[in-house]
């Protein structure tokens, strides 16, 4: 493998410093040349080292690796650039963002087969409805509704467009009138949603003639677990919304009903999503080309 050994103090710079700006302040260089410069690293390594986007930069788990390596004696650095090179074998840690929702990710057949496929990679997910940017935080990919991912950042399809569902238990029904209309939903008993406790519970979406609205539904009962919404329902605990994944089987089994179908519209799905394609890490290689083909019919 042929590095070009003045080449590393740069990488150096910019792993210290977290910015390509401040690594080319540091360095008394251009930006431009230290973005170059890190592209000829990863060129020559065939694997992407830096993780950057307009908000920021971090190192790739064979970014840090080649870090730990330049701190070794010289004797041993050769050997350490050969096992940060990728190979035909994805491995390594990939670690994702998932938001609660994304239920064809998190229902288990689609993850369980790429790590039978992929022995060599070690799988770590967080389930977190949080907004946060996944690059500085470490991640290597992420996975939301395609409407919410930042424009800077390439998304694959893991669903087709989704829609919102409003449901409740038949027994529930039989006890109490359903709302005819979405703004009803105020004199029913809701059970909502919230990422966290300090943030109002999410407003429920909907659309007539064409026109979107929400109505700031008052839950007597608000979670951040979209399982805990699902349970209440199905002991006729009241009315919940959620995506239309989530509610299915218990649709088709006839435990909980749709209700107001005429004011949910369709919007794009669900996406993985991560900074760039250049010199793309084999593990995140093999999740994309996992899940196009998890989409085949």
């Amino acid at each position: 493998m042929k590095v070009d050994l003045n080449l590393l103090p740069l990488f150096l710079a910019v792993a210290e410093e977290h910015s390509f700006s401040a690594a080319a302040a540091r360095l008394g260089v251009t930006r431009s040349a230290v973005s170059q410069g890190i592209r000829r690293l990863e060129d020559a390594f065939e694997t992407l080292l830096v993780m950057r986007t307009t908000r920021s930069v971090n190192l790739t788990e064979a970014g840090e690796r080649l870090r730990n390596a330049l701190s070794l004696p010289l004797s041993n650095i050769e050997a350490a650039f050969e096992e940060i090179a990728p190979d035909s074998a994805p491995r390594g840690l990939l670690r994702i963002a998932v938001t609660s929702i994304a239920e064809e990710f998190l229902s288990g057949p689609l993850l369980a087969s790429f790590a039978a496929a992929n022995p060599g990679v070690t799988i770590d997910i967080l389930v977190s409805d949080e907004e946060f940017d996944i690059v500085a935080a470490g991640y290597d990919a992420g996975v939301r509704l395609g409407e919410v991912i930042e424009k800077d950042m390439i998304a694959v399809p893991l669903t087709g467009p989704q829609r919102e569902m409003v449901v409740a238990s038949p027994s529930w029904l039989a006890a109490n009138s359903a709302p005819r209309h979405p703004r009803e939903l105020v004199r029913h008993r809701c059970i909502g949603w919230r990422p966290s406790p300090d943030v109002a519970p999410y407003r429920w979406e909907f659309e007539e003639a064409g026109v979107p609205f929400d109505v700031a539904i008052d839950p007597q009962i608000t979670t951040n677990d979209l399982r805990l919404m699902l349970n209440i329902a199905l002991a006729g605990g009241g009315i919940t919304f959620a995506p239309q994944e989530t509610f299915r089987p218990y649709i088709e089994s006839g435990q909980l009903v749709s209700i107001l179908d005429e004011y949910l519209p369709h919007f794009p799905g669900f996406y993985l999503y991560f900074p760039q394609r250049r010199n793309m890490a084999p593990k995140l290689r093999a999740l994309i080309e996992h899940i196009r083909q998890w989409r085949q019919p």
